[in-house]
């Protein structure tokens, strides 16, 4: 098995090409980006993915991003995966990672609902993954570990620094059995969370070592299923982001570290981390 870094574009204001650029001389192997919402914009950045032959995650949001919208119904939310799905199509998207649903509703809704999201997912022929994420159905491992008994075949995307806060901890208690989680992980979000927050304000800090250790037995935990699994590709995006996850000086407001830099440093050392587990 071998492992694939896909870059974020959270947070990024260039272009595709440009971004393709410098994913290409970071040594990433693809890009992870939202579905571009006009169909000329769509075009042309199919036409860059296809010109440079760059693997395409697609993110897609149920509702509106990155919250949705309250008052939607699941049955709204089903209606916009079945179009966004349609759009993401147009890109030939290596995988579809789907933020879907809301935390809101009850555990019956969420489980009719994620019946019925696979279902669509299978109909459109495109890989999808559902990520793990607060605001989102899938805010909680229990609410997760419930609904997957209920809807075994639901594929994930797991990013557990959300779980970590959610729950206020590092899920490393005895207790914390997430292996039917982990069977289901078919993509990673490679981000350090801690108990407070959903990002260390960089992950390469000795007082994150704790943080950042207890990430990568959870991803190595997910590589070992997926090799077990078949798989010949891991794949990963690195994903430090803004929006109150990248943390700033008081008063100054100057970010305490740079986006790109940060994922760049992530993408480095879980290539070297993923090597030191494969070479076992």
């Amino acid at each position: 098995m071998r492992l694939e870094l896909f870059r974020t574009l959270w947070g990024y204001r260039g272009t595709w090409n440009e971004a393709v650029d410098e994913l290409l001389a970071a040594g990433f192997d693809g890009l992870e980006a939202r579905i571009p919402e006009s169909s000329a914009q769509r075009t042309a950045n199919a036409r860059v993915l296809r010109e440079q032959r760059i693997p395409y995650i697609a993110t897609l949001f149920t509702s509106t991003p990155v919250l949705p919208q309250q008052s939607h119904s699941p049955q709204t939310h089903l209606n916009d995966l079945a179009a966004k799905l349609q759009w993401a199509a147009e890109l030939s998207p290596k995988k579809v990672n789907v933020l879907a649903g809301n935390d809101r509703w009850s555990l019956a809704e969420q489980v009719d609902f994620f019946g019925r999201a696979v279902e669509l997912g299978n109909e459109s022929g495109l890989e999808c993954c559902f990520e793990i994420h607060r605001g989102r159905s899938l805010y909680s491992p229990w609410v997760t570990l419930d609904v997957i008994r209920q809807v075994p075949e639901l594929r994930l995307t797991s990013d557990i620094s959300h779980w970590i806060v959610t729950c206020e901890r590092l899920l490393d208690d005895p207790t914390d059995d997430l292996s039917s989680f982990i069977e289901r992980v078919d993509h990673i979000q490679a981000r350090v969370g801690y108990d407070q927050g959903p990002q260390v304000p960089h992950p390469g800090a000795p007082e994150h070592a704790e943080n950042l250790l207890f990430h990568q037995r959870h991803w190595e935990n997910i590589w070992t299923s997926q090799a077990r699994r078949g798989f010949e590709v891991t794949t990963m995006t690195p994903e430090f982001g803004p929006d109150g996850y990248l943390h700033h000086l008081p008063f100054t407001d100057v970010p305490v570290a740079d986006l790109w830099g940060l994922n760049q440093w992530m993408g480095n050392c879980e290539r070297q981390h993923f090597h030191r587990f494969s070479s076992r």
